[in-house]
């Protein structure tokens, strides 16, 4: 799985790749139609998505006739995993909700009819019969609707899932191309420099991150305030009960309500601890 830095990456043999690989696990490769510079931009509206369902839940629509978006990219075509609670058969579909562990979603595949007069199957074809089952996993290859204010998934292909490595392989592919649209690509090996050092001889984080020299990879997504705030608490004189919010907005030019929003999140991540009140803070060092 490489994604370069350009928008174009190649699939495993997971068959993650779409619907034209027939649901197998066989190699294929796929483009992005357009080079971005920080992982965003527009994308063919054809080109397959990995994502999780709350992504499928949480995508944007500006309006009803509008192309949805997950991280302001459209999007079409996507792919994800979850395990089947129930299993709804109809006379011209059959609805299934998929849990991933983030959200539920109904997928709906519609029935030819004729083609299953033709093949002699009777009633609509049981999804016993392909492998899709309650409480097992399937992957689904489709389309995003939405109906009567409801989302839901059409599905061009759902299969089940014979490897359950294939799950996590899929989640981590969809947290990563969602890190590649929201950090932007990875910068290429040594283009920092011997070692990849960073400001103050720090290993930089990835996605295009410096993280100032403060640690690495665990400030790398925050906001840039945040690091400033980061940075003005560990650089800035102080005595044992930390700086003031006032004291940060002076020193780094942020407005207070910036600087209020930048502790929650390092707050949030452990990074500080409040001292005499809520809006002195100090940095939680180990």
């Amino acid at each position: 799985m490489d994604y370069g830095g350009g928008g174009n990456y190649s699939t495993t043999s997971y068959g993650a790749q779409g619907g034209m690989s027939g649901g197998g696990f066989m190699g294929g490769s796929q483009g992005g139609s357009s080079q971005q510079n920080a992982g965003k931009g527009t994308l063919s509206k054809d080109t397959l998505r990995p994502c999780t369902i709350k992504q499928v839940l949480d995508a944007a629509q500006p309006h009803p006739d509008a192309d949805f978006k997950i991280d302001d990219v459209e999007v079409q075509q996507l792919t994800f995993v979850g395990q089947i609670r129930n299993i709804s058969t109809q006379t011209t579909n059959i609805t299934y909700k998929l849990d991933d562990g983030t959200g539920t979603v109904e997928v709906k595949q519609w029935i030819d009819a004729e083609a299953t007069n033709s093949l002699g199957m009777g009633d609509a074809a049981k999804p016993a019969s392909s492998g899709l089952v309650e409480n097992e996993w399937a992957r689904v290859w489709g389309r995003l609707k939405a109906f009567n204010n409801r989302r839901h998934v059409g599905a061009h292909v759902i299969r089940p899932v014979t490897d359950k490595m294939e799950i996590t392989y899929h989640l981590l592919e969809a947290t990563y191309v969602h890190l590649y649209f929201t950090k932007g690509p990875l910068e290429p090996a040594g283009a920092k420099g011997a070692g990849g050092a960073g400001m103050n001889g720090q290993m930089d984080g990835g996605y295009g991150d410096s993280d100032m020299g403060m640690g690495g990879g665990k400030l790398s997504r925050l906001s840039v305030s945040a690091k400033r705030v980061y940075q003005c608490l560990k650089e800035s004189p102080q005595n044992n009960e930390g700086l003031h919010v006032q004291n940060i907005a002076a020193s780094t030019k942020i407005p207070v309500t910036e600087v209020m929003k930048a502790g929650d999140e390092l707050l949030a991540d452990s990074l500080i601890f409040t001292t005499v009140d809520d809006a002195t803070w100090a940095l939680l060092e180990f």
